[in-house]
């Protein structure tokens, strides 16, 4: 699936490179996730039912687009860039449908997670603390209104998946390989589901 083809598809341009943004400590590079890839994790794991998507570190939206264009699934993508913000609103702009689709400028840490969030999408978006400080702020929200969430990892960080599986109630649901050249075991999805309490 070729990414500038797919762009012109939806109507909107997510590719390039970042502009006017030098990553700090704790936010990291803009770096897109190619199409082919992200329509390998939706045929092996579609978003099925209500709720909706949310993309830390989501860039110039590609993943929210992608995701309303296969499902109709509502979407917010938290970005701390203003000029990749500024991006997303361009192509919410132009893009093909009319979509629930919501972009916001602002550090992840101070996102408020709304009841409807279900997925969570990271693609090493920034510093393992503040990794630790949103699923810290998923789990509550899913303990204060009970619900079904899974964390979606592309490319995950050792530091991220230990978090999880060490420190959280987060269990592994599944593990979608890509496939690559050479053989490099951060490449792929990892899907992680919170268990709903009686």
């Amino acid at each position: 699936m070729d990414d500038h083809r797919m762009d012109r598809k939806l109507n909107i341009h997510t590719g390039g490179e970042q502009m006017g943004f030098h990553a700090s400590l704790h936010e990291h590079r803009f770096e897109v996730t190619p199409y082919a890839w992200l329509d390998r994790l939706f045929k092996a794991h579609p978003l099925k039912g209500t709720g909706r998507l949310v993309d830390f570190g989501s860039g110039k939206g590609r993943l929210n687009f992608f995701a309303h264009h296969l499902f109709g699934t509502p979407s917010a993508g938290v970005e701390v860039d203003p000029s990749l913000h500024e991006a997303s609103l361009r192509n919410l702009q132009r893009y093909i449908g009319k979509a629930d689709i919501e972009f916001i400028n602002a550090y992840a840490q101070d996102y408020e997670i709304d009841p409807q969030d279900r997925w969570f999408y990271f693609f090493n978006p920034f510093s393992d603390p503040v990794f630790m400080s949103v699923v810290d702020r998923i789990q509550k929200s899913a303990a204060d209104h009970p619900r079904e969430v899974e964390v979606i990892l592309f490319y995950p960080a050792v530091e991220y998946t230990d978090f999880l599986e060490r420190r959280t109630a987060f269990e592994l649901a599944e593990d979608i390989g890509l496939p690559v050249e050479e053989k490099d075991p951060r490449e792929r999805f990892l899907v992680y589901r919170l268990p709903i309490w009686d």
